[in-house]
């Protein structure tokens, strides 16, 4: 079995902590794994945000497979966060899965450049708390006839679809990193990056990467994913 020697216990534990919130949204969810010398990157999607999630994590050395080799797998998120050894640092990699139609296609690995526009942290904290309470209230105010899962959805997609700031990034993105643990609240210097089709919302703790609506998919990788 293949078995993967993480930076610190600090990596692991976050590492088992972004498993878990993908199994929250998702109790049978996957991820794509791909390990390159001493970089780990695991990459989720989970189906509440329509994201694609990326958390990387550091190898304390390169996997047993040499580091020479390249590992690249879709397993299940919670098979992979029950093998995770906090106090000695290592996860073993499971069976590889089918993997969902979303592991096929992964952002650039690069192109990525600077865009501009995005808002201060507290701003974007404040932008989901209030679409948040938005989406509360105009749910709650349906009557009991109107409250079906289309009107819901409908009232989620124009909420969540909106953009922040002067970027095209949809304030679900943010949510997902709020969610997601990636915008805690000390993280200060959050960024965003575009590449072809793609936009990407990082912090140090992790990325979420979005199509840009009626933007041609250029530049997706099957291969090692975003840094």
């Amino acid at each position: 079995m293949t078995v993967l020697h993480l930076a610190d216990e600090g990596e692991a534990a976050d590492l088992a902590a972004f498993l878990s919130r993908l199994l929250h949204y998702d109790r049978g969810a996957a991820v794509r794994i791909q390990a390159a010398g001493t970089a780990l990157a695991v990459f989720g999607r989970p189906p509440s945000f329509e994201v694609l999630a990326i958390r990387a994590v550091r190898l304390a050395k390169p996997y047993e497979d040499g580091p020479a080799a390249a590992l690249d797998v879709t397993v299940s998120a919670g098979e992979l966060l029950e093998s995770v050894d906090e106090p000695a640092a290592t996860a073993a990699v499971p069976a590889a899965v089918t993997g969902p139609p979303w592991a096929g296609v992964l952002p650039p690995r690069g192109g990525w450049r600077p865009e501009p526009g995005l808002p201060a942290p507290d701003a974007l904290r404040a932008a989901v708390g209030a679409a948040v309470a938005e989406f509360r209230s105009r749910t709650q105010e349906l009557a009991p006839q109107q409250r079906t899962r289309t009107e819901v959805d409908r009232i989620g997609r124009e909420i969540w679809s909106r953009t922040v700031g002067d970027t095209e990034l949809p304030v679900r993105v943010v949510h997902a990193a709020q969610s997601l643990g990636f915008l805690r609240p000390e993280v200060d210097d959050p960024a965003l990056f575009a590449s072809g089709a793609w936009l990407r919302l990082r912090t140090p703790y992790g990325s979420v990467a979005v199509r840009r609506v009626g933007r041609e998919a250029l530049g997706v990788s099957v291969g090692v994913g975003v840094r």
